[in-house]
């Protein structure tokens, strides 16, 4: 696997992933400011890349809005990727709608059936997936490197272009092409998830600071980038 650092751009961490992935790759898409700024790196570095995004039934109606306009600014198609419905309707009824509040065990679960598990089925037969993720974003991701052996999905490439990148770099390249960008990234949510688990961040506060703010912030991972 090719060492790359801060020296490297997020183009030159990208075409190496996709060569090193040896077969196809596709984004996880979140319609976050990082992930729609990999979306436009990816129309100079290789637009044949799939791109996937996970409704896990609680997102906010932003997410959807930018969704479309990155949809039809770029010509692209989403592949969506739902939770299965009956493992939504048995935790509804038995644990009500907000059991995820109630405990870390809990949180976890809901996390499972909304995101996990449709993000292993997005992932079947992939030998690579690319994510918006940034060391600057938490403590739970200051050391991940731009390019990662995801043990937790089969050994697959993980590639993070956007590893070394600050939050002005990011802004920097959205403005200058201008991008569609989440209404809610302008309202104070650097960092946006499901609408009930989400909340604007306050001044001096991390970027997910507002994920699980009830949570201390080593726990601040829905599980899909287990490391």
């Amino acid at each position: 696997m090719p060492h790359l650092t801060e020296e490297h751009s997020p183009q030159t961490i990208l075409r190496a992933g996709l060569q090193a992935a040896g077969g196809p790759v596709a984004l996880a898409c979140s319609f976050s400011v990082e992930d729609v700024v990999i979306i436009d790196l990816l129309q100079e570095v290789d637009r044949s890349v799939r791109v996937f995004a996970l409704d896990t039934g609680r997102l906010n109606e932003e997410t959807y809005e930018v969704a479309e306009a990155v949809r039809e600014r770029y010509g692209i198609k989403i592949d969506w990727y739902f939770p299965k419905r009956e493992a939504v309707e048995t935790l509804e009824r038995s644990k009500g709608l907000f059991s995820f509040r109630e405990s870390l065990e809990n949180r976890k679960e809901c996390c499972r059936i909304r995101k996990i598990e449709p993000l292993g089925r997005a992932l079947e037969g992939l030998s690579g997936w690319i994510t918006g993720l940034r060391r600057e974003q938490s403590v739970t991701r200051d050391a991940i490197a731009p390019l990662e052996s995801d043990a937790a999905h089969g050994g697959i490439l993980k590639i993070n272009p956007l590893t070394f990148w600050s939050s002005a770099q990011v802004w920097e390249y959205a403005e200058s092409r201008r991008i569609p960008v989440n209404r809610l990234h302008r309202q104070g949510y650097p960092s946006i998830g499901c609408a009930p688990c989400t909340r604007a961040v306050q001044p001096g506060e991390d970027e997910r600071a507002g994920r699980w703010w009830w949570e201390n912030p080593e726990h601040k991972e829905c599980g899909l980038h287990r490391r």
